[in-house]
């Protein structure tokens, strides 16, 4: 019944999407505004937090610009007060998800749970209500072809028969393997897999070519991995649709996936925070969906950042979900706001993302063959087993990994042991049994000139 009812919301939704988008940009502002004054509205009414973050403005609509600047360690330390359910509790919510069968579950039966990787030091869990999942549903739909559901006609994944992969982290609540969970429980018709990006290659590649999906979504690093073996003869498989999210997606990166699997791979910019941000043209900008979300690029002191200057950081609002409110919170991730109107024809705001760009390993194995490591692989097994969210692995020869942890940590010796561990025995199933893995004595350097970290860096020539 659940199931049923999001799908109607996101027909709905979807059509509001297009008819909107279709009456230009002055439409689109007037949607994005009045949605933001409703959500402020809702969430000083009904989260504790907001109502007293929000005691002193002013008793009408409000602009974004007049509201103030939230950030992921204040809004955790606040939980409870923050969410507008005061059935749903941190404890409550921490509990559901130590569960790992649980994920893609409702949380109380009405609510979608995952959390963040954490890579900015400061993990967050993230509960979504059925009209941000339906907005969520309705974005995807319209980025991949609007003009078959305009036409009134289904989505190719949607056909019986048609199989569906996702290459991803699996075995945490992350957002990627959540909603893949949930779109596969609320429509069985659908042949869908997941398949985990721990998964030695030649094996995924095998397990690929078995499955044949007609549909392939994962990260740009692993479906660029992915296009090579394409390109090799090792992987024969004909996807008539690819998707793209959670790193950047480099134009070298773009036309070697684009090459291999002759398709144009949907590019798709989300968080945790908001799953579907923007997503990518032709032109190689990502196109924000401004009329139900908002992204605001600051320097340092928060001061809005000029079109065509990197920002220091974005200021994100979820227009969609309510029940745990994103109002001007401070993503971290660095945007440059295209100042001319997109060579593509879309009149949506164009932005490029300076986002996660962490490196692909290549080590060798003691016969000599090189072995490419996925960063969001290798961060996934530290941090599942060591718990810590901030730290760096290192790439110093050939064979050669070392770990760095928080000076500060207050357990770092055994994070150091459980995190070595859980490295070494997934080195071993790549074959890589030979490569040493070492916890340095230095923590982990953000770079000086951005100041975010990389969490997966290669430091040499090898």
């Amino acid at each position: 019944m659940r199931a049923s009812l999001e799908q109607w919301k996101s027909a709905s939704r979807l059509w509001d999407i297009v008819y909107t988008r279709a009456a230009g940009p002055h439409a689109i502002e007037r949607a994005s505004l009045e949605r933001f004054a409703s959500l402020v509205r809702f969430a000083r009414k009904r989260s504790p937090f907001y109502g007293n973050a929000y005691r002193t403005l002013p008793d009408r609509d409000l602009r974004p610009s007049e509201v103030p600047i939230v950030t992921r360690p204040q809004l955790m330390a606040h939980f409870d007060d923050w969410v507008t359910d005061t059935e749903v509790t941190f404890a409550g919510v921490a509990e559901f998800i130590d569960d790992r069968t649980h994920i893609g579950q409702r949380f109380l039966g009405r609510y979608v749970v995952w959390k963040s990787s954490g890579t900015s030091g400061s993990p967050g869990l993230y509960v979504q209500d059925s009209d941000g999942l339906a907005t969520f549903d309705a974005l995807m739909a319209a980025h991949l072809d609007p003009a078959r559901f305009v036409g009134g006609r289904a989505w190719d994944l949607l056909r019986s028969g048609n199989r569906a992969a996702l290459v991803a982290a699996t075995g945490e609540h992350f957002a990627s393997i959540a909603s893949w969970q949930r779109l596969c429980r609320g429509n069985p018709w659908i042949s869908a897999r997941s398949f985990s990006i721990l998964t030695p290659l030649p094996e995924l590649v095998e397990e690929l070519n078995h499955y044949r999906p007609d549909y392939l979504a994962s990260y740009p690093t692993m479906l660029a991995l992915l296009a090579e073996e394409q390109q090799a003869g090792r992987l024969h498989i004909h996807p008539n649709g690819l998707w793209s999210g959670g790193e950047c997606l480099s134009p070298d990166a773009r036309w070697v996936i684009d090459e291999a699997f002759h398709g144009t791979v949907v590019n798709e910019y989300g968080s945790s925070e908001c799953m579907s941000m923007a997503f990518g043209c032709t032109e190689g900008w990502l196109h924000v969906n401004s009329d139900w979300v908002v992204l605001e690029p600051v320097d340092r002191h928060y001061q809005p950042t000029p079109a065509g200057e990197a920002s220091h950081t974005v200021l994100l609002t979820n227009l969609a979900n309510r029940v745990q409110p994103i109002i001007r919170y401070d993503l971290g991730d660095s945007i440059v706001v295209n100042p001319e109107p997109c060579p593509c024809g879309n009149s949506l705001p164009a932005i490029q993302v300076q986002g996660r760009r962490d490196d692909v390993l290549a080590l060798h194995t003691a016969q000599g063959a090189v072995v490419r490591l996925l960063p969001l692989a290798l961060t996934t097994v530290v941090e599942e087993a060591s718990h810590v969210h901030r730290f760096q692995i290192v790439q110093t020869a050939a064979d050669c990994l070392a770990l760095r942890l928080p000076l500060d940590q207050a357990d770092r010796q055994a994070a150091g042991v459980a995190a070595k561990r859980a490295l070494r025995f997934y080195l071993d199933q790549q074959s890589l049994g030979n490569v040493q893995v070492t916890v340095d004595e230095r923590g982990p350097s953000a770079d000086p000139r951005s100041g975010k970290l990389k969490e997966v860096l290669l430091e040499t020539s090898t």
